[in-house]
């Protein structure tokens, strides 16, 4: 291999020396920070357009760059890497890091060898698949998988990653991190592994993968059991290959449900071999910053299918020092259908890091929208920064605008007569939804963005050391429910098998559970209920937080246990759903209801022509008899206390009921999908014993509002109005008013971020109706103020003095500092003398 780049000595000096993740945090040398980055593509712009777009990355506030550096780029027709701009402008990787570095920008290199971003073969050379072609993984009946995929595990393939490509650009990557004068604080390793596989329903059934599973299976169970669980036996390599690749359609029906699962427990397994190897790799050649997996699966504006991503790779990174996840989404506009989508996201990515492994967003979608360059949709610009306030209220340590800047796709090196013989298929423009265009011009969103840092950076001096603040309630995270990416085509028992988990798994029947506990005023987090030892939630505390499940009627066997004992052991639960009787492979399984004292009766499915439909009992005050799309009948078998709490109208049989164990626990079992009646819910959660510590009164559906705080007790108040209406609430903390009662008014799809009880030097700022806008010092309090009147308080027995256009007041509770409105944007200086 001829290689056309070596790696000179970096020339600029980049301040930052240590960049590690401890307690959830990204510490940038020991103090905890929040980087905002932005995705620009040097190997779509000529060299002389990068400090363009690099000085309007710093001129919207952001820390870093971000940028996919694909191996088609930079592998020359020759065969050899050119990473220093020699054979092109645009393969000068190290120029445009050293750039970076004169800007102070920091840099999340994202090496692939995957990168996507509408290259053609997902940034793979063409060259690979032609030197391994055992390399292109095979599907179901043994046919090629129609996407540019590979068998991530192939031995010529991974070698061919680790010396030629790896073995070029890691030591170009290392020489430039943080510590070695370099700006490089975090790499990415390869990009949304299995989603090729999983979006073609095209699983990688080849020899190789089926040998694994075979020995694994005579290893583990036998040969005769392996037979009666499967239906194939392991030692019959032939027959094996055929069985499997036919998905077990043959057999039984657990046989079906037993192959398919296994089918996709095994390619998390190789996933999680795959991203280790990769990990290994690059500490061989001296990387000692943050590694990260960057996780895939939003779709058509939703996230429910967000969690396959998490159950695909969380192996991968699950209790691995130094390296986390970020998540991926695009969800476009965020409002009342899937702002609990986003907010669920980074609740399930929380509940499989370990303590400390903090949140961060890889690809967190800016622009308008326009990606087909059609005009077909564009997004309101303030979308990005309600997904940016509701991100860091969560503890997102890192956010990476996606894509930033546009720019333009360069002819390949060696033409394949494809139609445009250029890197990528979207034509000679790329990232026309860019807040900065391909030309360079700048679009309504890039003005959101940077106020979406500026708020970001306004208390980032706290926010980044604090932890969201959550009810007493937690939505749990089922891997296995989201284990349902591939499905043969004529395996009928898995179709429906996937379809119930489809319809009932993660946020509930029509997303109603999260919907209401997020705008029901609940700030809830998560647990890993498959019980990995790595998770945060991993251990279900029968005197903790009540744990919700949205659950279909599949519950492998030992989920279920975990939820009986915890239970029996006085802990409380909700199901909404089903109730669960059946294991992962389809047999019989009522551990949990056994424990409950239930049995499942009839399912009711609403039709074009009939109209199953449920009323509350007494319990809740009045309520309405409504219309669901599903109801099944429970039924009382045990010694348990079993009150019913709603019935079934035409049957007058219970759907939901309230279950007391004689150890103390409760639980809560409402097997319908009963509307997002929020008072309904709030009464619901309150039968189980959860409070609000924040009630917004006055507030309409579209107010999410959450704390967070610091070891000192410093609290920020997070508001995020997604309704297409204003909001005008007073706001109670843990029972006390906000602010002596005063109403705030938010517009529409607008958000604040509010201080509470900060510290100074001899004071304490009790309350702003005005958001931070920087750190200032031990004796000043920088305010931005807004466009409304605006007032703050503060205790001391010092002097208080504004400048900005307010005036002070002493008052009984402190000095009430007060503002007219008018002039967003201006910063209000707040001193003490």
């Amino acid at each position: 291999m001829t290689t056309a780049s070596a790696a000179p000595t970096p020339q600029p000096q980049h301040p930052v020396s240590t960049v590690r993740l401890e307690r959830r945090r990204l510490l940038v040398d020991g103090v905890a920070r929040i980087l905002m980055a932005g995705e620009v593509h040097y190997f779509r712009l000529r060299r002389e357009d990068w400090a363009d777009r690099l000085d309007k990355l710093v001129a919207s506030g952001c820390d870093a760059v971000a940028a996919y550096m694909p191996w088609i780029v930079h592998e020359t027709r020759d065969g050899g890497i050119d990473l220093t701009g020699a054979t092109s402008e645009y393969r000068d990787l190290v120029g445009f890091l050293d750039m970076a570095a004169e800007r102070g920008l920091l840099v999340i290199a994202r090496p692939g060898p995957f990168v996507m971003a509408e290259l053609k073969n997902e940034g793979i050379p063409y060259r690979v698949y032609r030197d391994h072609p055992d390399a292109v993984p095979l599907g179901w009946e043994g046919k090629p998988a129609p996407s540019a995929t590979l068998d991530y595990l192939e031995p010529g393939y991974l070698a061919d990653v680790a010396e030629r490509w790896y073995g070029a650009i890691m030591p170009v990557l290392a020489g430039r991190q943080v510590g070695q004068g370099g700006p490089v604080v975090a790499v990415q390793l390869d990009n949304e592994v299995g989603m090729l596989s999983w979006v073609t329903n095209s699983p990688e059934l080849s020899d190789s993968f089926l040998a694994e599973v075979a020995a694994k299976t005579d290893a583990t169970l036998g040969r005769e059991a392996a037979v009666e669980r499967f239906g194939a036996d392991p030692k019959d390599v032939d027959g094996w290959n055929t069985w499997w690749r036919s998905g077990g359609t043959a057999g039984t029906e657990a046989q079906q449900l037993s192959v398919h699962h296994e089918i996709g427990a095994h390619h998390r397994e190789r996933y999680a071999g795959y991203l280790r190897r990769l990990h290994e790799v690059s500490l061989a050649h001296g990387l000692d910053v943050p590694f990260l997996v960057n996780l895939h699966g939003t779709g058509g504006g939703r996230g429910r299918t967000f969690p396959i991503g998490i159950s695909q790779l969380s192996q991968a990174y699950a209790g691995v020092a130094q390296m986390t996840s970020g998540s991926d989404h695009y969800l476009g506009e965020l409002t009342v259908e899937n702002v609990p989508d986003l907010y669920t996201i980074n609740t399930f990515m929380a509940a499989v890091h370990d303590a400390d492994q903090p949140l961060t967003s890889l690809e967190f979608e800016a622009g308008t929208g326009d990606y087909g360059e059609d005009i077909s949709r564009l997004y309101s610009p303030e979308t990005v920064e309600l997904k940016t306030r509701l991100c860091v209220a969560q503890g997102n340590r890192l956010i990476s605008y996606y894509l930033f800047s546009g720019g333009h796709n360069p002819p390949l090196d060696e033409p394949v007569g494809d139609g445009n013989d250029r890197v990528a298929f979207t034509g000679e423009r790329h990232g026309f939804a860019a807040p900065v265009d391909p030309e360079g011009g700048l679009n309504p969103s890039y003005a959101t963005l940077t106020s979406a840092v500026r708020a970001v950076h306004g208390a980032e001096h706290l926010l980044a050391d604090m932890d969201e603040d959550h009810d007493d309630v937690l939505l749990a995270f089922a891997p296995d429910h989201f284990l349902t990416e591939y499905t043969h085509p004529a395996a009928q028992r898995r179709r429906e098998v996937v379809a119930d988990l489809e319809r009932f798994r993660g946020m509930g029947a029509r997303d109603v559970l999260a919907r209401a506990l997020l705008l029901g005023g609940f700030a809830f987090g998560s647990n890993d209920l498959s019980g990995a030892a790595t998770s945060a939630g991993a251990d279900l505390d029968p005197a903790g937080p009540v744990v919700a499940l949205a659950s279909p009627p599949v519950l492998g066997r030992a989920a279920q246990q975990r939820l009986a004992d915890f239970v029996s052991a006085g802990g409380r639960l909700l199901l909404n759903g089903l109730l669960p009787t059946l294991d992962e492979d389809g047999t019989a399984c009522t551990v949990l209801a056994d424990a409950l004292g239930l049995a499942a009766g009839d399912r009711v499915e609403g039709t074009p022509h009939h109209f199953p439909s449920v009323r509350s009992t007494d319990w809740a005050g009045p309520q309405p008899e409504v219309r669901v799309g599903v109801l099944q009948h429970l039924e009382a078998t045990g010694s348990t206390t079993v009150e019913t709490l709603v019935r079934d109208v035409a049957a007058d049989a219970p759907v939901g009921v309230h279950v007391s164990l004689a150890g103390g626990g409760c639980a809560i079992v409402l097997a319908c999908d009963y509307p997002c009646h929020l008072g309904f819910w709030q009464s619901l959660l309150g039968r189980l014993g959860v409070t609000r510590h924040l009630v917004t009164e006055g507030s309409t559906p579209g107010l999410v509002a959450s704390t967070t705080t610091d070891r000192d007790g410093q609290r920020l108040l997070h508001l995020v109005n997604v309704a297409p209406v204003g909001q005008a609430f007073t706001v109670a903390v843990d029972g006390s008013l906000l602010a002596d009662g005063a109403e705030i008014r938010l517009p529409a799809r607008s958000g604040l971020m509010l201080p509470i009880d900060v510290q100074l030097d001899g004071a304490v700022l009790r309350w702003s109706t005005a958001e931070l806008d920087g750190a200032g010092d031990a004796s000043t309090v920088l305010l931005n103020r807004g466009d409304e009147p605006g007032r703050a308080l503060l205790e001391t027995d010092r002097e208080v003095a504004v400048d900005g256009g307010g005036h002070v007041t002493r008052t009984a509770g402190g000095w009430l500092v007060s503002w007219p409105g008018g002039a967003a944007g201006e910063q209000l200086r707040v001193r003490l003398s």
